[in-house]
């Protein structure tokens, strides 16, 4: 077996319109076959991968605790160095707190989404950062 690419990621949220719009205005995540699938779930791609949102069945447990536990931690999207420079101003100009990571070979910023969902922002065309 060979894997080209990975096809989607899927998150449990507690509202899918709240999150759609935010994935989409946000992220600029696009909509995709909903002509297929109807309303759900919710499918948001960029590029050639997508985002499929589903309705959370249960209230969610401590996400202080999901460093340690065996659950997604990160979900992160690869940019350019101007689209990582766009990305932390547009998260300024929205009121979004993010943490900027220096990982050697690339760069990152680190936000939540209005689940709480850990997502990453990354870049390997690297310049300085102030």
């Amino acid at each position: 077996m060979r894997i080209e690419q990975i096809d989607h990621v899927a998150l449990n949220v507690r509202n899918l319109e709240r999150s759609k719009r935010w994935y989409q205005d946000v992220l600029g995540l696009e909509r995709r076959y909903q002509e297929a699938w109807g309303e759900y779930p919710i499918m948001l791609g960029a590029g050639s991968t997508c985002l499929a949102l589903f309705l959370a069945q249960e209230p969610a447990t401590d996400l202080a605790a999901r460093d340690k536990t065996v659950a997604m931690r990160h979900l992160a999207f690869r940019v350019n160095q101007k689209n990582f420079q766009m990305a932390q101003t547009e998260l300024r100009e929205r009121g979004l707190a993010f943490e900027f990571e220096d990982h050697g070979i690339a760069h990152s910023i680190y936000f939540s989404d209005p689940d709480g969902h850990q997502l990453e922002i990354t870049t390997y065309d690297l310049v300085p950062h102030p």
